[in-house]
């Protein structure tokens, strides 16, 4: 069966200008839209005179979920610039659409050229999709050279069974690599500093430094073209100066982060700012997500530096503890579908991530999406607020965050965990519709990553598999680790509902977040909280939560013509 290729325009000119002859006796490599490296795995093991690549563009699989633009643009730029990169090498390329599924395009490529190699996907739902070509020996598999671990160091560090520990994990990973160890002691004389990691930032002490810009060029215009026109309709917007998508994009931003950000990151790594999105975050996870930086190259090379050791070692644990972790929890539960059989869990249902809730009209999918694993420690059903979508809840933590998402796929690890999360958890929104918006808002959001971090970390759905606790707070945590609150109308101490989102929360789960050891101080603290502010929370939980499902604003007067707070 013949494929479409993409006909005209500056990106079929490129590569019919750089395409060496197909001619014979060439290894075709199937090569999908998160492995776009030469450095490792098959295409660094041959000289490119002797491969070839297949690669795909599937506009079903793009319109599957409500996308970020910018993710959408981000791997279609960087698929369409490496194919030409890989032709200036003298690799043979083919670059087709398919109007159908991979696994279809695949079967036609693999009756003509013979047996395809693939490195094995990242993805659990590409594995599945390809997995009968797999067995029908068109697709032969070899190991994913972009992990820098593998599963039986999992298996040594962490345990063969659950509950797994990133810092068992971690720990076993710096002396087996030798990464920030000074002979079998680790450097600076522990294995984290994460405790030292946690302050505050004041405006201009240090200045973060400003993310660079990437230059514009025919083929990125063209991509940034077709996702306006054939996906205008997918949420976010479209920055195409700030999209890297050559190689020496990709190198220009790493140096960027090392020189710019790394020399400072450590102690402001939880800091959050209205004035900064990124503070001294290196924006690096979407192109390590799809190869186009190596993370053993990333590892090294930061382990190096002239930083101070509490930078390097945040910087690293992120990578060569937390990514790798959660890659292999995803693996090992099969998508968090193999669970302990203690962990609840309901029946999954296809989620649109809250979209028609917000839109007032369904997603027009492409492709039918998996409903995905739904662990259900908590029981949290409620819908996703179209507050995550772009309706003004009058928190200024969540709108604030919600508004940078949408306008560059993008926040650091702590607005996605301590707001993004934490608001959903408290207001018991489902986790599988919270992991879904996930998924569709952030550029750097696979199935591999985003699952665990929602359904595991940021939700506590999942229990005690990887995580010993909810990481939840009430406003005291946001007001001191960000500045949202100078904008908002609520006052932290006083009036703000997240505080009393926060005992209700410890209320409701009480029976269930007794037995982890972690929350005996919070859960003490409950236990002495006067019975009539306990009921004030629920009453604040119930009102919060329906005025925020159905897509309202809250505020001060809201909340007092609701009910007079009892501390007032």
């Amino acid at each position: 069966m013949a494929l479409p290729t993409i006909s005209g325009g500056a990106f079929t000119r490129a590569l019919a200008a750089a395409a060496p002859p197909e001619g014979t006796g060439r290894r075709w490599v199937f090569v999908p839209y998160d492995q776009l490296t030469d450095a490792v795995g098959p295409l660094s093991m041959k000289a490119p005179g002797e491969l070839g690549i297949v690669l795909i563009e599937c506009p079903g699989r793009a319109a599957r979920r409500p996308y970020h633009q910018q993710k959408l643009a981000l791997i279609l730029a960087n698929m369409r610039h490496f194919a030409i990169e890989q032709a200036g090498r003298g690799v043979a390329v083919r670059h087709l659409v398919s109007n159908t599924n991979y696994a279809d395009a695949l079967a036609a490529q693999a009756a003509e050229l013979g047996q395809l190699v693939m490195m094995e996907a990242a993805e659990r739902e590409l594995r599945r999709e390809l997995q009968p070509l797999v067995d029908g020996g068109q697709i032969k598999l070899v190991r994913h050279a972009g992990w820098i671990s593998s599963p039986q160091q999992f298996v040594r560090f962490a345990g063969s069974d659950p509950p797994w520990r990133m810092d068992s994990f971690y720990r076993g990973m710096r002396k087996e690599t030798g990464i920030l160890m000074e002979g079998k002691k680790f450097e600076g004389g522990k294995l984290s500093f994460d405790a030292e990691n946690r302050h505050p930032w004041k405006p201009g002490d240090p200045e973060p430094p400003t993310p660079p810009q990437f230059r514009s060029n025919a083929i990125k215009d063209e991509v940034c073209e077709l996702v306006r026109t054939r996906y205008g309709h997918h949420p976010g917007k479209l920055d195409p100066a700030s999209l890297p998508c050559t190689a020496a994009d990709a190198e220009r931003l790493w140096a960027w982060a090392r020189n710019e950000c790394l020399p400072t990151f450590g102690p402001y790594e939880d800091a959050m700012s209205r004035q900064s999105r990124g503070m001294f975050h290196t924006r690096i996870a979407a192109l390590l997500n799809i190869l186009r930086l190596i993370p053993e190259r990333v590892v090294i090379e930061a382990s190096t530096l002239r930083a101070p050791i509490a930078s390097r070692e945040g910087f690293i644990r992120q990578i060569l503890g937390w990514r790798e972790f959660v890659h292999h929890v995803h693996a090992a539960t099969d998508g968090l579908r193999k669970l302990p059989k203690e962990t609840p869990a309901q029946r999954p249902k296809a989620s649109d991530a809250g979209y028609e809730r917000w839109a007032g009209r369904p997603w027009a999918a492409g492709e039918k999406a998996d409903p995905g694993a739904r662990p259900d420690t908590l029981g949290a059903a409620r819908g996703l607020p179209p507050a995550y979508w772009g309706t003004p809840s009058g928190l200024a933590c969540l709108d604030g965050v919600v508004e940078d998402v949408w306008a560059e796929g993008w926040s650091h690890h702590i607005p996605r965990l301590m707001v993004l999360a934490n608001l959903a958890t408290l207001l018991d929104t489902d986790p599988r519709e919270l992991t879904d918006w996930f998924w569709a808002a952030y550029v750097d959001a696979f199935d591999w990553v985003v699952e665990p971090n929602v359904l595991a970390m940021g939700t506590f759905s999942a229990g005690n598999l990887m995580t010993t606790k909810p990481y939840v707070s009430g406003a005291a945590y946001i007001a001191r680790m960000s500045d949202s609150c100078k904008s908002c109308a609520f006052d932290p101490r006083k009036t703000c509902p997240i505080t009393s989102l926060y005992w209700n929360f410890l209320d409701r789960h009480e029976r269930v977040l007794a037995d982890g050891g972690r929350m005996a101080m919070p859960i003490a603290s409950l236990r002495k909280r006067d019975p009539k502010k306990r009921v004030h929370d629920g009453r604040v939980f119930e009102f919060v939560s329906r005025e925020l499902t159905a897509g309202k604003r809250v505020s001060p007067t809201t909340l007092q013509a609701e009910f007079r707070d009892p501390e007032s």
